[in-house]
């Protein structure tokens, strides 16, 4: 067989990657942890793990078993959305699909054993902890799974639905990142709780349509309808860059109103300006994957802003 690249719509190419480039993965530990870390997105988990962290700051809360459930439903879930679209992400992402179809069932394994022990964990929070571990799951079963459509004609994967597939992903993991810490510590919701909702579902939004860029000419010939599909890439940039906008001025109302500390909204804001900044490259970059990742960092670099007064 042919190991000759493949152009698909978009100028993307769909060349699975080769033998000498599958094995080398592993040939060198460092290369071999740094490439599971980040095709497994278990980076994803971490990332979760300082969201909780910071909601667990900005309420006042005490610490607990929240940031280690979120990290393994994280894990759970954007593993298994990545064995479940390997077909589909050939032609935009070949190498992370090369190693999600050569370890599949180890990740299999992988994601039983991560919900698992997430729903172990979550019984000890009580029901409302439980209720909302299973949300994510429950959410992605409706979002990515042709479910929907095998029961009716009528529906169509959330996925495949203009914002509705945004909209669902930044709405499950709003809500289990700021509620479930809440759970955890039988704690009310309160008006900060709903700010960091907010600031939550809005950066989230944002950072699923950054790598929906690089996706746009392979999701046009599945039938996905994304915001570049439909927008092109430069209206995308400027919805995007109006939504970085709209949460810069949650956060301010939430300082001059006291309803967040003003340090932390600081943190938050300085975050935001990192996020700002990598939004403006969308479409400008030829480093889509590397945008991918620095978007969903924006909350590593609030943690880092608000380690000094944590010392």
């Amino acid at each position: 067989m042919s190991g000759e690249a493949k152009e698909v719509a978009g100028g993307v190419s769909n060349r699975a990657p080769s033998q000498t480039e599958s094995t080398q993965w592993f040939t060198n530990p460092a290369e071999g942890v740094i490439t599971a870390f980040r095709y497994s997105s278990a980076y994803l988990a971490v990332i979760a793990m300082v969201q909780v962290l910071l909601v667990t700051t900005a309420l006042s809360l005490e610490t607990t078993l929240a940031p280690a459930v979120v990290g393994l439903v994280t894990f759970a879930v954007y593993v298994g959305d990545r064995i479940a679209d390997a077909d589909t992400d050939a032609a935009t992402n070949p190498e992370r699909t090369a190693f999600i179809k050569r370890y599949e069932r180890v990740l299999q394994h992988a994601v039983s054993l991560s919900y698992g022990l997430a729903i172990a964990l979550a019984v000890l929070g009580g029901p409302v902890a439980l209720a909302i571990t299973l949300l994510p799951g429950v959410f992605w079963i409706l979002y990515a799974s042709e479910w929907l459509p095998s029961v009716t004609s009528h529906f169509r994967r959330l996925k495949d639905v203009l914002l509705v597939n945004s909209f669902v992903v930044a709405f499950a993991w709003a809500l289990t990142l700021t509620v479930l810490p809440l759970a955890f510590a039988d704690a009310p919701f309160t008006p900060a709780a709903a700010v960091m909702f907010v600031y939550f579902f809005l950066g989230i939004f944002v950072n699923v349509e950054i790598p929906n860029v690089r996706d746009a000419a392979g999701d046009s010939e599945i039938g996905v309808e994304t915001l570049p599909v439909v927008l092109g890439v430069h209206r995308t940039r400027h919805v995007l860059l109006g939504v970085d906008a709209l949460t810069a001025s949650v956060l301010v109302a939430a300082a001059v109103t006291g309803v967040l500390d003003a340090m932390f909204v600081g943190a938050l804001l300085l975050g935001l300006a990192f996020s700002l900044t990598v939004t403006s490259l969308v479409g400008r970059t030829t480093k889509e994957e590397l945008l991918t990742i620095a978007a969903e960092s924006e909350y590593v670099v609030v943690a880092l802003a608000l380690v000094p007064f944590a010392l």
